[in-house]
Parts: structure tokens; sequence; C-alpha cells
């Protein structure tokens, strides 16, 4: 049994028993928790009280300013590592390595510390200050790159079975992904690109090569290439990592590593591929602690924001938000329901897969090989008394019927679409099979979004655009007399790219009774769209051209992103 609080801070020297005997009295009285009514009296520091935990929880307290510190502890854990965790390794017995913790209640970082450093670990508790100036004395200069880690490893003395013949040797598959220089390597490879805010993580074989690639800001960067002799291994560990069949080479995998970096929750969505030169891996990096869910965070202009809150306010009706992969969508949906999640809503959420794990939402995820289809879950969702519905994506004529049928029985369905602008969902609604009576009755708002990069605040310079960038905007100088145009001249904060995170441009379609009346006379997509910006619709393009005039992006990201309307 885990002995009290105030038993442990006794023991530390750091109250009396008067003082427990005082808290537990205001406690009685007034309730509370008992840590938190001894810092309030003054008697003990939030520090202490953190010490205090990780010792009720089986950690021994560790003075890292008088224990001898080994060196093959030090050795077992990389600088960037100890930086990225918060932790000081103390000793390793050749089993069991030792870690003190900055944050002794942040336990749940020792799991993630056991798959990368490929050893069982136990946590011992100190304090943010002595994990700090202990990482300082004994990393004093040490830093660690890709080209360090890579150059450290000898491609030639790390053999890696690379014939064909070798591939049902399961035993060595298994041995070449513990094998210390894969687990560092693999390590460096992940801190790296979430330090970096990559939302993906490439890593692919070829003949003659093994290409580390990630997605920064939707631009793809080259990591330095490790030996090509590391490749199998190296993806086999990321298969172990996530709990995927090494042995099986010949088929697409999905998994997910779910890993807590810094404080934050990152999960790693794994898809493997079978490839000529073996198997491609990509992991997509959800990290929660970037994404900000804030509905007034994700570029909407004030006029923008008002009309996203009354469509979220209506009673019932079918909002789609449009783009390709990768333009924004699921975080503006996100966004939007964050916005109506209170306790008399009842939200219910059918995702392939389920990204963002929120709180006080119904999250169902799509398994389609087990017949868990959008169509199946969205005859379920209505059983369940919802007031909100979001459904991934409308991917068939059957998903969009049920949407029509939820939407007209008092829901409001929220969905995506891939399409390139907002009037030309409905030429794919009525692709998909759905008549336009259906359509016009249900169908409340368009969203189409583009993702462009946002320049970096630290190295913005003022510039006067040619009359070639201009053109490409189909602007003249005498129409843009009096703006300032910016771009990133690159620094180290974004790493010498000009440009750090993204913005939304956004393309609102309000349908109107007059776009009604157009859609169910089979108005073409160019008619209605003419007619939705005589209604006041700002088109992609605009918006763009708005983010550049605010200083936001740059000519170059919004010509990129959307075209001439």
């Amino acid at each position: 049994m885990a002995k009290p609080l105030g038993q442990i801070l006794k023991e530390m020297s750091k109250i009396s028993e008067f003082d427990i005997q005082e808290a537990l009295q205001i406690q009685k009285d007034k309730g509370g928790a008992i840590g938190k009514i001894l810092i309030e009296q003054g008697l003990i520091e939030e520090k202490d009280l953190l010490q205090a935990m990780g010792m009720q929880q089986g950690m021994e307290l560790v003075d890292l300013e008088t224990t001898t510190i080994t060196p093959d502890a030090i050795e077992m854990v990389p600088v960037t590592v100890a930086e990225t965790y918060r932790v000081m390794p103390v000793s390793y017995d050749g089993t069991v390595l030792t870690l003190a913790l900055a944050d002794p209640l942040n336990v749940q970082i020792l799991d993630d510390l056991k798959f990368m450093l490929n050893t069982e670990v136990q946590g011992a508790v100190s304090n943010e200050e002595a994990v700090s100036a202990a990482i300082e004395k004994f990393y004093a200069g040490q830093t660690e790159t890709m080209e360090s880690v890579i150059g450290s490893l000898g491609g030639d003395d790390f053999e890696i079975m690379d014939k064909r013949e070798d591939l049902a040797d399961m035993e060595q598959l298994e041995k070449d992904a513990n094998a210390a220089p894969v687990v560092k390597l693999l390590n460096m490879v992940l801190l790296q690109a979430i330090r970096d805010r990559a939302s993906d993580i490439h890593l692919e074989p070829f003949e003659s090569e093994f290409k580390i690639r990630y997605r920064v800001d939707g631009v793809l960067y080259e990591m330095m290439p490790p030996p090509i002799q590391l490749a199998r291994a190296v993806i086999s560990r990321v298969k172990v990592m996530s709990n995927l069949d090494i042995a099986e080479t010949r088929l697409p995998q999905d998994g997910r590593i779910e890993l807590n970096i810094g404080g934050n929750p990152v999960d790693l969505r794994v898809s493997t591929l079978p490839t000529m030169h073996g198997e491609s891996v990509v992991m997509r990096v959800l990290d929660r602690g970037q994404v900000s869910l804030d509905l007034e965070q994700i570029g909407l202009r004030p006029n923008e924001l008002e009309m996203m809150r009354a469509l979220i306010a209506k009673p019932n009706g079918i909002i789609l938000v449009t783009g390709p992969t990768g333009s924004g969508k699921t975080t503006t949906l996100y966004s939007c329901l964050n916005e109506a999640n209170t306790p008399e809503v009842k939200i219910i959420t059918t995702e392939d897969p389920v990204e963002y794990n929120i709180n006080g939402l119904v999250q169902v995820p799509i398994n389609e090989d087990i017949g868990t289809t959008f169509a199946a879950c969205l005859r379920s969702i209505l059983r369940q008394d919802p007031d909100k519905i979001l459904v991934g994506e409308i991917r068939d004529k059957e998903t969009a019927g049920i949407a029509v049928e939820a939407s007209l029985t008092g829901h409001i369905v929220f969905s995506t679409l891939h399409t390139n602008d907002a009037p030309s969902a409905i030429t794919r609604l009525i692709d998909l099979g759905l008549e336009p009576f259906l359509i016009t009755a249900t169908l409340e708002a368009i969203i189409a979004q583009r993702l462009v990069r946002r320049v970096c605040m630290d190295c913005r310079v003022e510039y006067v655009p040619g009359d070639e960038e201009l053109m490409e905007l189909e602007l003249t100088p005498s129409a843009v007399e009096g703006r300032t145009f910016y771009y990133g001249k690159g620094c180290r904060q974004c790493n010498s790219s000009g440009y750090k995170g993204r913005v939304a441009l956004f393309e609102q379609m309000v349908l109107s009774d007059r776009l009604r009346d157009m859609v169910m006379n089979a108005a073409s997509t160019q008619e209605l769209a003419a007619a939705a910006r005589e209604e006041g619709m700002r088109t992609l393009r605009e918006s763009g051209l708005l983010h550049i005039y605010d200083g936001i992006t740059t000519i170059e990201e919004v010509v990129k992103e959307t075209i001439i309307s």
C-alpha cells in the first residue's frame, strides 16, 4: 500500500506532524487535495510535492549533485533523448537503466524510453533544475545531428543480412531490429522530425540508397541518407514499435506508435508498402501539442468566423468542407466540433482513422475490413440520439443518402468531399447519385480550403514584387500601390526556408434561395460560382490576396495553391 503523502513529506523534513494534522483539518472542513492545501499554506513548494508524489509511486529520491553517475549509463542515453525527455541517466547494472526524471509524475515516458533505448528502465525522483544542471555538466559540448549519428554507425562494420535467401531468418531479423546502431538512428530520425514540426516521416529503400525524408509545412526535406545496409533493420524496428508483423513483407500493413515527447502526447500512424527494393514506410505525425483546435486560430477572417459560427449553431443541415488531401479539412471540422462541444450537445463522429482524441466527443473508428463502413456506422449513429454528426468523408451514394436522411431528421452533419472548389461540390454530389431536390433541401454550406505557408516572423523583410510576380496574380503595379509585400530571407528558426507554420485560405459558399433554384434548374458549376460571388463569396485566390496584403504569406505560396477564378 502506498505511503500517505503527508508522511513522505515529513520524512523529507519538509513539514511536521502538526502541519499534517492542520492540513487534514482544513481538508475535512473545505475539501481539496492535501498537497494543494500544504502549498497554499506556504509549507511546501510545488517541486516538493512532485518529488513526494514520485516517491509515493515507488521511485527513489536521487540527489544528482552527490550521486556518482556511471559512464556506461550516460553512454546508453544520447544527448538528444536526455534533452527531449528531460531525463538524466544515473546507473546501469547491465539489465536495468535508472533514469532521474525532471517531472516525477510523467511516468509514462518510461514506456517510451524502454522502447527507444531498447532496455529495461526504472525512474528515480528528481526535479527540473537538478536534471538540467546534470545534463549540462555530463553532456557538456555534446551535440547530436543526423550526420554525427550516421558517421558513428560505420556501415561496413555493421553487417545486416540483405540476401533474398536470408529473408526467412526471423531470429537474425529481430536481432538486427534491436541492434544499438539501429535503435540510435531511428530515435534520432523521430526526435529530429518531431522537433522540426514534421507532419510525415518517409523511409524509402532504393536499389543503392536508403532515403529518409520528412514533410514540414507541406514541403519534403531530405535527411542525410544512412547506409543502405541498415534499411531492412530500421524498417523492421519501426514495425516492432508499431506492433506489426515483421515477417510479413509482401502485404501493406497499418499500425500506430504512441510516444510522449517533452510532455506532449505524439501519435505516429504507420503505413508500410511493399516495393521492389523492400518496404517503404510512412509515419504520419499527430502531435496534439502542436495542433490548435480553436476556430479563431485556423485562419478565418472576422466575417468568415462569424459565418462559420452561424453555421455550427444551425439545428439541421449538411456542411461540407472540401479540398485535396492535406489541405487541413480535418482540423477545420475538429475546430467546429470543439466550438460546439458543450454538455448539452451530443456529438458523434465516424473517422478513418480517429486522428485526435477529444474529450466529450463519441468517436467511432472506421474498419472496412470487418464491415464498419461510414454508411453502416451512420445508420447506427442515428439510433444513438446525437445532435451533431461528423462523417469523415462522403465516398459513395449510400453514405451521401444516409447523411441526407440524418439532416432531414433534425441533425447537423459535417463531412468532407474531395473537390477543387466550393461550387464543384454540387456537381460531385449529383455525380454520386443524389437528387438535386435532396441537395437543395439539406445542404447549408460548402467551405473549400487550402493551406499556405506562413512567412517566418523572425526573418520577414519587406520587398517590392516584380511585374512577372504580379502578373501571376493578374495584378498591375498601380493596383497594389501603397501595399507592402514580405518574404522570409531564411533563419535558424525556420530552417532557412523563410516559412514557419501554415494558415488556411477559405472559400465559403452558403446556399441562398437563388443558388438552390439554380441547382434545381441544373445550372453549371461556372454559373453557380458567378452567382455565389455576386452574393459575396470570396474565392480562394481572393482570400490568398488578403493574406498577402496582411504580410502573412507570399505571392509564390498563393499562386502555387490557388487558381484564377
